[in-house]
């Protein structure tokens, strides 16, 4: 199947989660349950919202009824699976090049809004969405002493053999 051009895009929203996930995966649960400043909610909340609203989103680009998804007790290998899943539903879908102008109507099962917005910013806002809040985990994490994992898209191409990074001297800047 040919790659599609946000191929990279979204296999890299899908393995920065999941690093996210698995950087988790030893913290107690006092510490999934801890707040930082500034942040969403708990880690373990977080990773819930972000998994919570993949699945929601995804329903939407597909034109299927929005589900009422049920996070609120899953556990990291349960999150893990979940944005797995979505993970290949938005491969699927990039690669069926739908038409970034198609308006889609999101309605919230839980008390109605409704929202119109065309496919191109439903799939930005999916793509920023899911960064935003991953950066909170890894800020959170890093105030519980902590080393965050690394989630750049350098860092995933190069990873998964995208990127070719060579470094020519002793003083050259290593990628951020």
């Amino acid at each position: 199947m040919a790659r599609s051009l946000l191929d990279d895009a979204f296999a890299h929203h899908v393995w920065a989660t999941l690093r996210v996930i698995d950087a988790c995966a030893d913290l107690t649960p006092e510490q999934l349950a801890s707040e930082a400043p500034a942040t969403f909610d708990s880690i373990i909340e977080t990773l819930r919202h972000i998994v919570a609203s993949e699945a929601f989103e995804l329903c939407v680009v597909q034109g299927e009824v929005s589900p009422d998804v049920e996070t609120d007790r899953l556990d990291l290998p349960e999150l893990r699976e979940m944005i797995v899943a979505s993970g290949a539903g938005w491969l699927e879908l990039v690669r069926k090049a739908p038409d970034p102008e198609a308006v889609l109507r999101e309605v919230d099962p839980g008390d109605g809004y409704q929202r119109d917005a065309p496919m191109g910013l439903r799939l930005a806002h999916a793509l920023h969405h899911a960064g935003d809040h991953r950066r909170q985990v890894c800020s959170a994490l890093s105030l519980l002493g902590i080393e965050p994992p690394r989630i750049s898209v350098w860092d995933f191409g190069v990873e998964t053999g995208r990127v070719v990074e060579v470094y020519h001297s002793i003083g050259s800047r290593r990628r951020t």
